[in-house]
């Protein structure tokens, strides 16, 4: 039987992803809850694909 089990999408961040947003954390551009905008137009991902990378980022940002 086949595994019917496929990834269509990333579902871990990329080091260069993570550093990017660490990057953009640390710019003050822009408040990380409107990171996704910038992720989209960085790696060309759809909005789906970045909010997945940001949630992970956040997920596992140390908090204080």
């Amino acid at each position: 039987t086949m595994n019917m089990e496929t990834t269509t999408k990333q579902e871990i961040p990329s080091i260069e992803q993570l550093e990017f947003l660490d990057e953009l954390r640390e710019s003050g551009v822009t408040n990380m809850y409107g990171a996704r905008p910038y992720l989209v137009e960085h790696f060309d991902i759809s909005k789906a694909e970045a909010g997945t990378i940001l949630s992970f980022w956040m997920s596992s940002y140390p908090r204080d």
